[in-house]
């Protein structure tokens, strides 16, 4: 037993890719090294940008196999040869893999200048493997700049980095870049399974789909998850061991609550969010995993359902079917928009869960109020509902009581019946027509008559006016009226 602890090699080392067919993910870069590798055009320098554990280095070690095997199968490295052998114990003297954070000064970039000036032993290139290149000084990337534009012919040269960005312009221009992509997560269960069969582990789908979410896109994660839950349950590995290792919530449990936002079900919601909550959970994780989740059923629906370009695997797709029918395609841009803010406000919140909760019960509401265009739809369809013989606006004809004169009008009294009192006679409660009478019209008023200027001059001297109203106004006088 002691024996068998000693020679175990970890899986993300003992399945590491030895030939471009088994890269898993990367098809795009793995065609053009091929190519280039068959037509002889091999630039002098490559650059390998991508998140970690995605295959940078693993490429940049088959590269550097495949262009010094001495018997290569067509463009594939034999992995059985000494320079084989020797590029993948890292031993070779023609291979050099450097650690850009570890080695990022002048002087260090002076030691792989001195070394170009020495032709290979036993390959036919002099290889330089730099990872993690970003980390190099500015001073150092423009010691490297002349060297690695105008290098001898036997000389090449392989970076690998997580952030291109940080890569000088200089430094780019002078190499063939590929971005790598992250791994979807079904081409990362396939693999698991695979090692598992190698490996006689026993491992249901989901299970290995729990490793593969919380590995996001990186197959070296997934290995060294699987590997850890070997480690922590034998040979039989359950979805319950995964999410309880990695605090992962099931993929039951997720679209049970994506289901609850879409029919607008606010006690589930709360429910659900207060049980992983409790678990011990991994609050930020859900809700990147919820912001993936709605991004495949946006997906899904722009692509009518074909899921060929979908990031998921068969019984995500039919959860997918499922959630597509319950909500139209605005309201899960909506859903989506406020999920995206929720992301970018964890970042500094204090309680998560309570940010969490307040999303997902707006997002609730979301789905299940209406649109414009659903209310544009709605009056479009009244308005062609309506009988052509009446206006739009007219919806009723007022009733008029045979034995009640023109000038009345019958007023159903449905309405004022709510009104009376339970109490009431049956004889009351039995009446149907309330008569009320309408307002009469005021007759104009008389047509004013211009008064004459003596009878304005017997008005102004009256004694009244000037003896009682003007006593109360001190220094007025009246001069004209109308």
């Amino acid at each position: 037993m002691s024996e068998k602890s000693h020679t175990h090699i970890a899986l993300p080392l003992k399945y590491r890719p030895m030939t471009f067919e088994d890269v898993v993910g990367q098809e795009h870069v793995t065609r053009t090294l091929r190519h280039a590798i068959e037509s002889g055009r091999i630039a002098n320098a490559y650059l390998f940008v991508g998140s970690r554990g995605i295959g940078k280095t693993t490429l940049s070690r088959i590269f550097a196999k495949a262009i010094n095997c001495s018997s290569p199968k067509g463009v594939e490295p034999c992995g059985e040869c000494s320079n084989c052998c020797q590029i993948a114990e890292g031993r070779s003297l023609d291979v050099t893999e450097i650690d850009g954070a570890s080695h990022n000064k002048v002087e260090d970039i002076h030691q792989i200048i001195d070394a170009v000036q020495f032709a290979p032993t036993t390959g036919k290139y002099k290889i330089f493997i730099v990872d993690e290149v970003h980390m190099l000084t500015t001073a150092a990337f423009n010691a490297l700049l002349k060297t690695l534009e105008e290098p001898p012919p036997y000389v090449r040269f392989i970076f690998a980095t997580t952030e291109g960005d940080k890569v000088l312009p200089t430094i780019i221009s002078r190499c063939q870049r590929f971005d790598l992509r992250r791994i979807q997560t079904n081409q990362i269960v396939s693999r698991l399974e695979y090692i598992c069969s190698q490996e006689k582990i026993e491992a249901n789908r989901d299970a290995l789909l729990a490793i593969a979410r919380g590995a996001e896109g990186g197959m070296r994660d997934a290995l060294s998850s699987l590997d850890q839950l070997i480690s922590f349950k034998g040979d039989s590995i359950t979805e319950e061991d995964a999410l309880n290792v990695f605090g992962l919530v099931s993929r039951k449990s997720l679209e049970d609550l994506v289901t609850a936002v879409l029919t607008g079900d606010a006690a589930t919601i709360l429910h659900s969010v207060e049980t992983f909550d409790s678990a011990g959970k991994d609050m930020r994780r859900l809700a990147g995993e919820l912001m993936r989740h709605f991004r495949n059923l946006i997906v899904y629906q722009a692509l009518g359902g074909n899921a060929t370009e979908l990031e998921a695997t068969k019984d995500q797709i039919e959860s997918l079917a499922q959630h597509a029918k319950l909500c139209d395609s605005s309201r899960i841009f909506r859903i989506a928009d406020l999920l995206a803010d929720m992301e970018d406000k964890l970042r500094y919140v204090l309680s998560v869960r309570t940010l969490i909760e307040m999303t997902l019960l707006k997002a609730s509401r979301v789905a299940k109020v209406a649109t414009i265009e659903e209310v544009m739809r709605a009056v479009q369809a009244l308005r062609a509902g309506l009988p052509s013989t009446l206006p739009p606006q007219q919806t009723s004809v007022p009733v008029v009581a045979s034995n009640a004169p023109q000038t009345k009008t019958v007023v159903e009294s449905s309405k004022v019946s709510q009104s009376i009192d339970e109490d009431e006679t049956e004889d009351d409660e039995e009446e149907s027509l309330q008569v009320i009478e309408e307002p009469k019209k005021e007759e104009a008023p008389p047509p004013r008559r211009e008064l004459s200027t003596e009878e304005r001059r017997a008005i102004l001297d009256d004694p009244k006016l000037n003896d009682v109203i003007l006593k109360k106004l001190p220094g007025s006088t009246v001069v004209d009226f109308r």
